[in-house]
């Protein structure tokens, strides 16, 4: 199998599975009891989260242990929510787990902006800038859309903030970005930032969110209030210590490098298949057969393919029976028809129905790359034939 679905989840590092039996067999104490063992445990996790602030690049504030980044990214919009004639800003390219939370807050009767994208999946800074002002509680802007790989400016969208809400809370959903690209959040002054473990090669069921001045924050549920009396609940300790391992293991820079030559090596042989070109660009063909390669010149961990002619689904269970797995985009709404994102940077009908995404991981092999390229390519062509 030659996975390229890397932005819905990744596979593990087998090194976690060592802390995992540690910190579940061995030191499997509640970090919230009195023992000594369990003392011993507290003090670990408090070392673990100044490790996590350092590699975020933050000179101050904490990070709450959470779940899995929807609680991260709930956490963080729902408890910014203030009463008063407040308003509230996002994208209109978020993630679910932030676009779903933000919809029920109009709905609820809160004062809700979707500012636009532009084509190249960015936000649209223009339109920002005209719905801040002085009754902004909160900004939240994803930092590498999950869809299309495309980065948005945190230092532009900061300097908007300070300039005309400088009170709002600015929250990052930053799941598509810790740990693949290369940033530090002293140089963007984010208030709030989501990471989710999954995505970087740690379990399922851990995350993360940095919060940088806690007063900011409200807690969501009652409990024993162990976080900062902010997220109760007994911490999940070896998905913790697993999500640790994983980041000790991972050089962003390198693998940012490395990944960008991977996305070379896969589009250049399968611009080499024939009949292939990139999105936009000149490529033309009389019989409309063809494979359009859509690279938002943003992350190099994630493109979009459009197969002209055939339904991405299609292509992904073919492409599936043949071994080499690709995404139609967020796997947390994947049951639903079109794709928003794609539809909101202006992509017509046909390109959407007939995108795939290809998500890599830096640990993919040369072979690897130039095998599934060409596969697709061969997939693509007997699907056209089968179907004409």
């Amino acid at each position: 199998m030659i996975y390229l679905d890397n932005a819905s989840t990744t596979k593990m590092f087998d090194e976690c599975v060592e802390v995992h039996k540690e910190f579940s067999c061995t030191s499997f104490f509640n970090p919230s009891a009195l023992s000594e063992n369990s003392l011993r445990l507290s003090k670990q996790i408090l070392d673990t989260e100044k490790y996590f602030l350092s590699r975020l690049g933050a000179d101050e504030g904490n990070v709450l242990f959470t779940g899995c980044a929807t609680e991260s990214n709930n956490l963080a919009i729902k408890g910014s929510v203030r009463s008063g004639n407040w308003e509230y800003v996002f994208s209109v390219g978020e993630h679910p787990s932030v676009f779903n939370v933000a919809k029920k807050m109009a709905l609820d009767g809160l004062k809700v902006h979707f500012v636009p994208l532009q084509k190249n999946g960015q936000v649209d800074l223009n339109q920002l800038e005209k719905v801040l002002n002085e009754r902004t509680r909160l900004v939240s802007i994803m930092q590498v859309s999950n869809e299309t790989g495309a980065i948005n400016d945190l230092k532009k969208i900061f300097s908007l903030k300070k300039r005309l809400c400088p009170n709002a809370v600015f929250h990052v959903d930053g799941v598509q970005g810790f740990m693949k690209i290369p940033f530090a959040l002293r140089d963007t002054a984010v208030d709030l930032y989501s990471f989710s473990g999954h995505k970087f090669h740690a379990p399922k069921g851990i995350a993360g969110l940095y919060v940088k001045n806690k007063n900011a924050l409200k807690e969501l549920f009652e409990g024993g209030g162990q976080q900062y009396l902010l997220r109760s609940g007994t911490e999940n300790v070896s998905g913790i210590m697993q999500m640790r391992k994983a980041v000790e293991l991972i050089d962003e820079k390198k693998n940012f490098q490395r990944t960008q030559e991977i996305k070379n090596l896969f589009n250049k042989t399968l611009l080499s298949c024939g009949e292939v070109g990139f999105f936009g660009g000149d490529f033309q063909t009389d019989s409309g057969r063809g494979i359009l390669i859509n690279d938002f010149g943003g992350s190099p961990y994630i493109e979009t393919l459009h197969f002209q002619g055939v339904k991405g689904e299609t292509m992904l269970h073919a492409l599936d029976a043949e071994g080499v797995v690709v995404g139609l985009g967020s796997a947390c709404s994947s049951k639903k028809a079109g794709n928003r994102v794609l539809e909101e940077i202006g992509l017509d009908k046909e390109s959407v129905v007939s995108s795939v995404r290809i998500s890599f991981n830096a640990y993919m092999t040369d072979d690897e790359i130039q095998t599934a390229a060409r596969i697709i390519a061969k997939t693509y062509a007997d699907l056209w034939k089968r179907m004409r």
